[in-house]
């Protein structure tokens, strides 16, 4: 096996440590071409489709990337931005914000984002951390619930790196956060700050992003996972149970997935009388196609169509400070033992120096 060309090693050299925060991916733009890349990258990992390589590439490459591509830059052409992609520019944003604050709390750590599928690869990212001193590196994800759709991919991709890595740094990886408290209260403050300019709908439409409903009898614990971070977000807010309903979105093929679905979800609650309803999406911390075109559109769409009255698409949380807040939080705890903090990194830095210095004395010496 070749290995990459690795950076010169120097002895006692001051151990660096690094947050990696991954998403999921994003066209080059929003054009047929850059998402038949895109799509092929994305829809050809096994961890997102689960049917045998031989017969699903057949379908994909020829019937799918000949299809989708077009429909789907449409999509992504409706909420593009001339920052560009959302997802992009919100996990740019958060990465940025994560290491001011992870900064401000008195951290020498280097922060950096990746996208599993599409640019900046995770890969890359790695290698650039290592070519810069890295030796420790936390693997943060934008996914706070876990999934063998989203999360071990993530995982996947550092373990191909580390294949063609001869000196590998020491990896941590944060699994889910779905529980944790800043993550809920933060999701809570958004809310929170949207019913007191908008009003307070009668009905809280949680809705997830969707898997298919095997992956949960296979062992998946996404399901629970968005069942308990539904559960909590509600206490926070004070909801009953009649007062909210969790959901699942973004069914892909004919299998079935997670259910209540969000759509007929929707659909059912108009045309039963319900003439208001908010919808929010715990599982995106950022606005994205899922989010942005597939709820706030598409979704509010078919509740006024229904018969309902008022929908009212509640922000993901975005760079809101609560959540930088919360992701510095987790970083931190997750950090915990590497010596992160600005004094600890320059007592050991002067530790090293004072070992080199005392070697040097001693070769003299001899």
């Amino acid at each position: 096996m070749a290995f990459q060309k690795e950076p010169p090693y120097q002895h006692g050299q001051v151990a660096k440590t690094a947050v990696l925060y991954c998403n999921l991916g994003t066209p080059k733009e929003p054009t047929a071409p850059a998402l038949r890349q895109y799509l092929a990258q994305f829809l050809g990992d096994s961890r997102v489709v689960e049917i045998p390589k031989a017969i699903w590439w057949l379908i994909l490459h020829g019937i799918i990337l000949r299809v989708r591509p077009a429909k789907s830059a449409a999509k992504y052409a409706s909420i593009w931005t001339a920052e560009g992609s959302p997802l992009r520019v919100w996990t740019e944003k958060q990465a940025l914000g994560l290491a001011e604050k992870l900064k401000s709390n008195g951290h020498e750590v280097a922060v950096k984002y990746a996208m599993t599928y599409g640019q900046p690869s995770i890969e890359s990212q790695l290698t650039a951390f290592r070519e810069e001193g890295v030796t420790r590196i936390l693997m943060l994800t934008a996914y706070p619930q876990y999934s063998a759709t989203t999360t071990a991919p993530v995982f996947d991709a550092v373990y191909r790196w580390g294949l063609k890595t001869r000196n590998l740094p020491e990896f941590r990886f944060v699994n889910h956060y779905h529980d944790h408290e800043g993550y809920i209260q933060a999701l809570a403050a958004g809310i929170q700050k949207n019913w007191a300019a908008h009003g307070r709908a009668e009905q809280l439409v949680m809705s997830f992003h969707g898997v298919p409903e095997r992956t949960l009898q296979l062992g998946d614990p996404y399901h629970c996972e968005c069942y308990k971070t539904g559960r909590l977000l509600a206490e926070k807010l004070g909801l009953t149970k009649d007062q909210y309903k969790v959901t699942f979105q973004s069914r892909f093929g004919k299998a079935k997935w997670l259910e209540p679905y969000t759509e007929p979800t929707l659909i059912a609650m108009a045309q039963a009388g319900t003439q208001s309803v908010d919808v929010v999406c715990p599982g995106f911390t950022g606005d994205c196609l899922e989010t942005l075109e597939e709820i706030s559109m598409e979704g509010r769409e078919a509740f006024l169509h229904a018969g309902g009255k008022t929908f009212n698409y509640i922000p993901c949380m975005n760079d809101e400070p609560m959540w930088i807040d919360a992701l510095a939080a987790i970083s931190e705890q997750h950090m915990q033992g590497w010596p992160t903090t600005t004094q600890a990194f320059h007592n050991n830095a002067h530790s090293l120096a004072k070992g080199r210095n005392l070697a040097l004395e001693l070769g003299a010496k001899d």
